[in-house]
């Protein structure tokens, strides 16, 4: 059996390794139009910063490699410009000679990846301005930093006298993985930063009132935000610099600037061999990868695949499916019974040594999809135990199921703990659990690294207090005329206050409780909702009619003070 791989870097080079492991006599050629057979495009941006200092670091494998301990041929710059599926071949181009062969296969597995969103704007390639998809955009972007400019390439050092160095700008498009953590690696190399972003937010997985923190960390160290605006084009100054000229008549002067304007499936080769596309533009696969033409499969950033909850077609760049699907295509093409399951969109990005990481689906997802059986918490747990050193505050929101109680999506932020809680949340997630199987989750505990009540039991805790109506809930944005009680004590009200709420602290709530209506729905609020869902307990339980404002002040407020506890 022959088997063709167009593409390495995850999908394709993982396909390669895991087919060689279960079939050593499959006669298997992997071809990359690109330098490098398989490398690390997740820590370009960290290149760029020089936290990765060594581009070699990215290197995860090269062709003699795959030669040696694979049997696998591998040839870079060689690009598939034609698959014929009534032929059963590829035409095959030689990158640096132009020179066309063409081979014959028995399986074709396709994985061409993304490409970069490059509109025709005004002025887009001038010099200065870079994408962060490949080795060698890096190592443009490196140079250029060095040697791009006059004060670049550090000028005012051998002026003859000292001058002092301008801030250098540098401007990014883009509000995604890529833009953030490139503009963060910009900014430890002492750049000013400007991030301009066409929505409403950033991090658009993520729902609004949770980016809203991450924005305000971001700001907090130094990165600026121009959101709610594309950009219209580029011009170059006399001296060299540059333009960006933004939608609404804005102008950010910038000595570099990086377009991370996410990417879209490459399918020029499945479009032009007749392959499915999916709705939103993907090579249509089904759980085993294969595409519309049994002999063919499709992994990694150019296909569709199902999202985990909702079932949707969904685009999902990400290098962890990537590698799942390629392993799976090679168990199939090996003859096993191997299925994907479909992807749940878990992601984490490091933001300033913080993190925003999140699984499943968002509420303005299943808003979109019309659902309604569902509810969310808010809650702000400390990452490990309140009394050992260096705790810090998660903010999380959970979003379940109010039928079952399934675990539907979680979003988490925070400068400590955040992966894991929304590793054991996605895998529970993936396992079907309910807010239930959460309260009831063994997890290691010591006093540094979690709590007795881990912030994932507490989420399960929270969530089926709601659905037991122990904790009844309501939020924010649909608080209506129902009376504010603020339980906290009265200095707290001098940092955040909402107008027109009553003040009576929780311990002293009971003796007056006179001073309460009972024909009116009460809505408790503290700082965090602990001291509110007590609140509210003591008032249900004396005939009053009353609901837990979820998250409190924090969840009103924590974009701009969430980091400040």
């Amino acid at each position: 059996m022959k088997v063709i791989i167009v593409g390495g870097v995850a999908g394709g080079a993982s396909c390669a390794a895991r087919l060689r492991r279960l079939d050593e006599n499959a006669e298997i050629l992997m071809v990359e139009r690109g330098p490098y057979v398989s490398y690390a495009n997740c820590g370009l941006p960290y290149h760029v910063g020089s936290v990765i200092e060594k581009e070699s670091s990215l290197l995860v494998a090269n062709a003699a490699m795959f030669r040696t301990l694979f049997a696998v041929e591998a040839r870079t710059g060689c690009e598939c410009i034609q698959v014929s599926p009534d032929r059963k071949t590829v035409d095959l181009r030689n990158v640096a000679t132009g020179e066309v062969t063409t081979e014959p296969y028995d399986r074709l597995v396709l994985s061409p990846g993304a490409l970069s969103v490059r509109p025709p704007l005004p002025g887009i390639d001038l010099p200065g301005i870079f994408e962060v998809r490949t080795v060698p955009d890096a190592r443009a972007i490196r140079d250029w930093i060095e040697s791009g400019s006059m004060f670049l390439a550090g000028m005012h050092r051998y002026s003859g006298f000292q001058t002092v160095r301008p801030k250098t700008r540098a401007v990014v498009v883009g509000g995604g993985f890529i833009g953030i953590e490139t503009a963060e690696n910009l900014v430890h190399r002492g750049f000013d930063v400007t991030l301009v972003e066409m929505g409403d937010q950033i991090l658009a997985p993520l729902d609004q009132e949770m980016a809203r923190v991450a924005e305000g960390y971001l700001e907090k160290h130094g990165l600026r935000l121009a959101l709610n605006d594309g950009v219209a084009g580029f011009e170059q100054g006399d001296d060299g610099s540059l333009k960006v000229l933004t939608q609404s008549g804005k102008v950010h002067p910038a000595d570099i600037v990086i377009l991370a304007l996410g990417v879209r499936p490459d399918t020029t080769l499945a479009k032009a061999a007749g392959l499915a596309i999916g709705q939103r533009g993907g090579i249509r696969v089904d759980d085993q990868m294969r595409t519309s033409n049994p002999d063919i499969f499709a992994v990694g950033d150019a296909v569709e695949v199902q999202d985990f909850v909702t079932g949707e077609w969904s685009l999902v760049a990400l290098a962890g499916p990537a590698n799942r699907q390629g392993r799976i295509a090679a168990d199939v093409i090996a003859g096993r019974n191997a299925r994907f399951r479909g992807t749940q969109g878990t992601s984490i990005i490091g933001i300033f040594g913080g993190a925003a990481a999140w699984t499943g689906a968002s509420e303005k997802t299943l808003t979109r999809l019309g659902e309604t059986d569902f509810e969310k918490i808010y809650l702000y747990p400390n990452s490990h135990a309140g009394y050992y050193p260096g705790a810090k505050p998660i903010a999380m929101k959970v979003v379940f199921r109010k039928s079952d109680g399934r675990l539907l999506g979680a979003q988490a932020l925070g400068e400590d703990g955040v992966d894991k809680r929304i590793s054991a949340l996605a895998m529970a997630l993936q396992l079907g659990a309910t807010i239930y199987d959460l309260e009831e989750a063994e997890l290691c505990y010591a006093p540094q690294f979690g709590s007795a009540k881990d912030p994932v039991n507490f989420a399960g805790m929270v969530a089926a207090d709601v659905l037991r109506d122990d904790m009844p809930l309501s939020h924010w944005d649909a608080a209506g005329d129902g009376l504010l009680l603020d339980v906290r004590m009265p200095m707290e009200l001098a940092v955040e206050s909402v107008h027109n709420a009553v003040n009576i602290p929780l311990d002293q709530l009971r003796a007056r409780m006179g001073e309460l209506p009972r024909d009116r729905e009460i809505l408790v609020i503290c700082r965090s909702g602990g001291r509110a869902y007590f609140a509210t307990r003591i008032l249900n339980q004396n005939g009053f009619k009353a609901r837990t404002l979820s998250g409190g002040m924090l969840a009103r407020t924590h974009a701009t003070t969430f980091w400040e506890t």
